[in-house]
């Protein structure tokens, strides 16, 4: 099929040619020769037989699932306005993009300022954007959150999280086990956090992650005279 396409297009070349350059045979000559020196070059290193090898697109690699976006929806609503917002910066993060789920809650935070589910995404947001570091503007986030809602569970919950995934294991533990000291706590968020909490002491258990800080006893008494 190749020799045919070339010997094909070379005809409507030469007819071509000849039509417009009859009057001039040497410049006829020379075209002529060109596509003979074309055909031979085709010959010589043409291979029309060779399977098509088209470019292929880049593969994105995706990222894990963040433990924000695995209990997300459990804790704080999916069908709302900041269940769609998180959404979208959860698809941004799984692609790697933590900038723009960051740029994109910070957006939405000025629009609703009162909105404890957003100012939690965005400290989360943040802290992925860190690497996974606790930043201040993180920090500002979760205590903007814990004082719009004090009562609300989510802020020191989703805080504790977000300690555990920056390293601060220890941290972590005293801001759940405060929470799971609370009368009024959930069910779910009971659950979510005696999870964490056996997930910690088994990781220490086996070495993971270091054993907890020891507490310090308080001195003895004198004993009376």
């Amino acid at each position: 099929m190749g020799w045919l396409a070339m010997i094909g297009l070379a005809a409507l070349t030469a007819l071509g040619l000849g039509f417009f350059l009859r009057r001039d045979k040497g410049a006829l000559q020379f075209m002529l020769s060109a596509l003979l020196l074309a055909l031979a070059g085709y010959s010589f290193q043409g291979r029309p037989e060779a399977p098509g090898a088209p470019k292929r697109q880049p593969v994105r690699e995706q990222v894990p699932e963040s433990e924000f976006a695995k209990v997300r929806e459990d804790t704080l609503g999916r069908f709302n306005n900041a269940g769609r917002w998180l959404g979208m910066a959860e698809s941004m993060q799984e692609r790697g993009d933590y900038l723009s789920a960051a740029q994109l809650l910070q957006g939405q935070t000025r629009r609703h300022p009162r909105d404890v589910s957003l100012w939690v995404g965005f400290g989360n947001a943040l802290v992925l954007h860190g690497g996974g570091r606790m930043s201040p503007a993180a920090e500002l986030a979760f205590q903007r959150a814990a004082e719009i809602a004090p009562d609300h569970p989510a802020p020191p919950f989703f805080y504790g999280l977000a300690r555990a995934q920056a390293g601060d294991f220890d941290g972590a533990e005293q801001i759940w086990r405060r929470l799971a000291a609370r009368p009024d706590l959930t069910p779910d968020y009971r659950r979510l956090i005696e999870e964490r909490l056996q997930a910690i002491a088994e990781a220490r258990a086996t070495g993971q992650i270091p054993s907890a800080p020891a507490q310090p006893q308080a001195a003895p008494e004198e004993p009376a005279n």
